[in-house]
C-alpha cells in the first residue's frame, strides 16, 4: 500500500523560510518521480513542483521557480521541499504526490489529479 507522510509546515511571516519533507512507503521510492501540489482554501489542487527518478530532473511552476527547492534522498526514501521567500499567496495545504513513472511532468496550469497524495501539511504565510 503506498503511503505517503508529509511534515514541517508551519506559520511563517512574508519572506521566511520552511522545509517540508514526505516520507514515502508501500513502493520501491527511487523508481518513481514525484512531485508537490498545494491547495488553497477555496481552490483546486495546484502542481508545484516535481522531479524525476534518482533526482534526474527537477522542474517548477512559474509561480514558485527561484524560490522552491525540490530534492530527494532515495536511502530514506524521503522527498523534500525548500520553500524560501514565502509569499501570501503561498499559504495552502502542501501534499506529497507519486507520478506513475520515472519522470517528471510539467502540469503548471493543467489540471492535475495524482494517484496517490498523502494526507498534506499546513503552510500558512501571514504577518
Amino acid at each position: 500500500e503506498v503511503q505517503l507522510v508529509e511534515s514541517g509546515g508551519g506559520l511563517v511571516q512574508p519572506g521566511g523560510s520552511l522545509r517540508l519533507s514526505c516520507a514515502a512507503s508501500g513502493f520501491t521510492f527511487s523508481s518513481y518521480a514525484m512531485s508537490w501540489a498545494r491547495q488553497a482554501p477555496g481552490k483546486g489542487l495546484e502542481w508545484v513542483s516535481g522531479i524525476g527518478s534518482n533526482g534526474r530532473s527537477a522542474i517548477y511552476a512559474d509561480s514558485v521557480k527561484g524560490r522552491f527547492t525540490i530534492s530527494r534522498d532515495d536511502a530514506k526514501n524521503t522527498l523534500y521541499l525548500q520553500l524560501n521567500g514565502l509569499k501570501t499567496e503561498d499559504t495552502g495545504m502542501y501534499y506529497c504526490t507519486k507520478e506513475p513513472d520515472a519522470y517528471a511532468t510539467n502540469y503548471d496550469r493543467r489540471r492535475y489529479f495524482p494517484d496517490y497524495r498523502g494526507q498534506g501539511t499546513q503552510v500558512t504565510v501571514s504577518l
